[in-house]
């Protein structure tokens, strides 16, 4: 790219401490459209002295951000989401550009969510109540809820906006402040996040957006001793490193990580409406969802009818550019992301599974992979064992409800699960054998911020959403008042 291409793009600084900043080190990067591979924006790489300012600033507003009554922190929270409501429009055309997510998901999921996220939390605000526990007749004995502190918030990039936003509201409700790193490629909605909570009325240093490499921004926030609790989803390699790092200063450390989801649909289910929603879990955001339903389990009596219909419904996807309502499935995120996917592919093929729909490059442009179907998938292959990130679903055939169970819980994730059937006691039964954290009956992929979220094993640790997550944020003070004269 020329010079002067680079000095017609957009720089966005990190924000901290309530301003626009340039990083320390002077350096920018350079964001691509996933779609078109032009580029869109050079975006600050923020350095460890940028943390270090960040954090300070994070630890002085915790006693502004608390010195406001609870009320009125709802009040700002529930400004913050009315001010997203307005600017969904531009906020959901950042998304999409960032990220390569079709503009009519956006509208219809990520915004949505993002809002509904933003309001439950500001309803929380002044109900995070304590408890008085009669421990003794001498003694007032109770409880308080107290912010956890500076939280450090990584987010990644498939959900950049939503998954940010399940970070942030609970977070400040809860009295906490908050240095947000957005996953390196896709920073422009958290950038412009942060701005909104800004003319909202949340105080400088509250939200403080600081952008960049992982290794560097992620890793200094993960060993600052300043910060106080780490809040990450991303992959299981990345959550053993933050682990790790987070253990020199014993940090609270939630983490949300990886997915190899089972769908399973037995052979007295409605297999038109299993096969809908099996497509759309695992296509749905070209495949990048933790919970994407990416093993297909199809009980050997609707086997062929299952594979037959879900490679009807790939082929009839249409794949296109994100800027058009036209489009249901847009390019992966990044260069990276496709070889990876296309590696698996291959992988796949190796393996012995057929390759009955997909597993191509589309065009020379943009990093687009056909809607990918492979059947006649054993357990044991890598493509049915290994989270691919992208829209290949591996269908595999199951015996009985036993051999389903066994299939469904013989990997190291236990996220999210689906199971179809009219048999109102094996629905029941499966669900609780299920090693999953969500399990979706007679449905596939919804989500909701009322209820908790998160997995066990390499899909991490915690849960989020709802109350779960006032926990989260939150410290139990326990306080003895003697009554003795």
């Amino acid at each position: 790219m020329d010079t002067q291409t680079k000095a017609d793009l957009k720089r966005h600084d990190l924000l901290i401490n309530g301003k626009r900043v340039p990083p320390g080190t002077g350096e920018y990067s350079l964001n691509l459209n996933p779609a078109t591979e032009e580029p869109i924006a050079l975006v600050a790489q923020g350095s460890a002295a940028d943390v270090d300012t960040a954090v300070a600033a994070a630890r002085a507003a915790l006693k502004v951000w608390n010195a406001l009554r609870a009320s009125e922190r709802g009040r700002i929270l529930n400004r913050f989401a009315e001010l997203l409501r307005t600017h969904q429009d531009e906020i959901a055309a950042l998304e999409s550009l960032d990220a390569g997510k079709p503009i009519a998901s956006v509208m219809r999921q990520d915004v949505p969510a993002a809002i509904d996220t933003l309001a439950y939390y500001a309803g929380w605000c002044d109900k995070i109540n304590g408890q008085v526990v009669p421990v003794r007749p001498d003694a007032l004995t109770y409880t308080l809820r107290e912010p956890v502190g500076v939280v450090a918030a990584i987010v990644p990039w498939n959900f950049p906006l939503m998954i940010g936003m399940w970070k942030i509201a609970p977070a400040l409700a809860c009295g906490c402040t908050m240095i947000v790193k957005p996953a390196e490629i896709t920073p422009l909605s958290a950038l412009r996040i942060g701005e909104l909570a800004l003319e909202a009325g949340v105080p400088p240093g509250v939200l403080n957006i600081v952008t960049g490499k992982g290794r560097v921004v992620g890793d200094a926030l993960v060993a600052h001793p300043g910060v106080d609790k780490v809040t990450f989803t991303g992959s299981p390699s990345v959550g053993r490193g933050i682990l790790q790092g987070a253990a020199g200063n014993f940090k609270r450390v939630t983490l949300e990580l990886g997915g190899k989801s089972a769908n399973v649909i037995f052979d007295d289910a409605n297999v038109d409406s299993a096969v809908r929603a099996a497509s759309s879990g695992i296509f749905f955001n070209t495949g990048q969802v933790c919970s994407a339903g990416s093993r297909i389990l199809a009980h050997r009596n609707v086997y062929d009818e299952v594979v037959e219909r879900l490679v009807a419904r790939a082929k009839a996807i249409r794949v296109g550019a994100p800027t058009s309502r036209e489009t249901a499935m847009g390019p992966l995120v990044s260069a990276t992301q496709m070889k990876t996917v296309l590696d698996y592919v291959d992988i796949g093929r190796k393996e012995g599974a057929s390759l009955v729909a997909g597993g191509a490059r589309i065009g020379e442009r943009g990093f687009f992979v056909e809607p990918t179907v492979f059947a006649n998938v054993e357990h044991e292959m890598r493509i049915s064992q290994e989270e691919i990130f992208g829209p290949v679903a591996s269908v595999i055939r199951f015996n009985d409800e036993d051999d389903a169970i066994r299939i469904a819980n013989g990997t190291l994730y236990s996220l999210a699960a689906g199971v179809w059937s009219r048999d109102i006691g094996r629905v029941h039964r499966v669900a609780r054998e299920l090693k999953a954290g969500t399990v979706w009956i007679n449905t596939y992929g919804y989500t909701d911020v009322r209820l908790p979220w998160g997995g066990s094993g390499d899909s991490g640790f915690g849960r989020e959403h709802g109350d779960v997550a006032i926990e989260n944020f939150t410290e139990p003070k326990a306080v003895w008042l003697s009554l003795d004269r």
